[in-house]
């Protein structure tokens, strides 16, 4: 689960995530998914670079 805005200084970020992740699965260089996406801050691409998803491992608690 991507935080909705970026923790810094707070630009929705969640509405880029599907497509930059579809794209980095695809291979494709993250400086150049981050940047047509219009993310220019350094403190928003921090957050969809280091994204982790642990939902899966948390998933069986519930």
């Amino acid at each position: 689960m991507i935080p909705v805005r970026c923790f810094t200084c707070g630009k929705v970020i969640s509405t880029a995530y599907e497509e930059f992740k579809r794209r980095r699965d695809a291979s494709e260089d993250p400086k150049r998914i981050l940047d047509d996406l219009g993310m220019d801050r350094y403190c928003c691409r921090r957050m969809l670079l280091t994204h982790k998803e642990i939902i899966d491992e948390l998933n069986p608690y519930q």
